[in-house]
């Protein structure tokens, strides 16, 4: 076996977080807390929370979160349906997003939501840039999608495994039974519920594993068809033809949106600790208020 060539040593390390799927996680994590107001904070507390462990354990030299900007148009014109089984956000949540996005200004991180770009493609954006620049690169998602990025240099942080380990390649084929360059073709195959996006009857994930571990990719299952051995697969696959190219371009993240912020925009920098302060007062986070207050007390340590 060839040995595979080192790495240059990583210039950064840039974490993107998937700033929607966290406040959800936070929200639905914490219950009935309000501030002194008597406003909702728990999904607020949430994510502060799990943003500082994030932040803490990582040490990242780069850090950005990410917000969905609305439905991307082409995947729209491509299929009318898609997202659209979700639920509206709670209103309890609504009603805290700006407060997340004030914590993350008064923490000097930053936040980055474009109009009509959803959080996929931007974090598929950053993570290829990064990756370009050296850079290593942990994805804090649960959404499968972002296992298409994995390579040696971008690793994903899924929050539902609760080892907390960077997952790679290795993990991606534990989940998934493909490589990371094969998971369009293989989401495409099996479809995606949560997405609303419908994929090949009778096709579930250790099928189309089987079928992608056979012939590669979807291109090749099309060219090869009648070496599919069983004949309900074959048809189902003749019937699903064009939604397999649909389906492709639906899930296929766009890592290349232009007009974006340079990763020195994502450098990590100090709090603004009175603006911290400030929030944690009118929130009523009185543990993170006194928390901050010693550490701001504390003398300086000498070297």
């Amino acid at each position: 076996m060839t040995e595979q060539p080192s790495l240059p040593a990583a210039t950064g390390k840039l974490l993107i977080v998937d700033g929607h799927a966290y406040a959800y996680r936070a929200f639905y994590a914490i219950r009935s807390l309000t501030s002194p107001a008597g406003k909702p904070t728990n999904a607020i507390y949430g994510f502060v929370k799990m943003l500082t462990r994030m932040r803490d354990r990582l040490q990242p030299t780069h850090l950005v979160v990410t917000w969905d900007g609305g439905l991307a148009a082409e995947r729209m014109a491509l299929l009318p349906d898609y997202k659209q089984q979700r639920a509206p956000m709670p209103t309890d949540l609504e009603s805290q997003m700006d407060e997340m996005v004030a914590y993350l200004a008064a923490a000097r991180i930053a936040s980055i939501c474009r109009e009509g770009v959803e959080a996929d493609d931007l974090i598929a954006t950053f993570a290829r840039s990064a990756e370009r620049e050296n850079f290593s690169v942990v994805i804090a998602s649960a959404d499968k999608d972002f296992m298409q990025l994995v390579s040696p240099r971008i690793g994903l942080l899924n929050p539902n495994d609760k080892s907390e380990n960077i997952w790679g390649a290795a993990e991606v084929r534990a989940k998934s039974g493909v490589e990371p360059e094969q998971i369009v073709d293989w989401l495409s195959l099996v479809g995606d519920s949560v997405d609303n996006i419908p994929g090949v009857q009778g096709v579930g994930p250790k099928t189309a594993s089987a079928l992608l571990a056979q012939f590669g990719t979807i291109k090749k299952i099309y060219e090869q068809l009648a070496d599919v051995k069983s004949e309900k697969t074959r048809a189902n696959l003749l019937a699903a033809e064009a939604a397999m190219h649909r389906n492709r371009e639906m899930i296929r993240l766009r890592d290349d949106l232009l007009a974006v912020p340079a990763l020195m925009d994502f450098v990590a920098r100090s709090a603004d600790d009175a603006a911290l302060l400030a929030l944690y007062f009118r929130w009523g986070f009185r543990t993170l208020h006194a928390e901050l207050e010693a550490k701001l007390r504390r003398p300086l340590e000498l070297f």
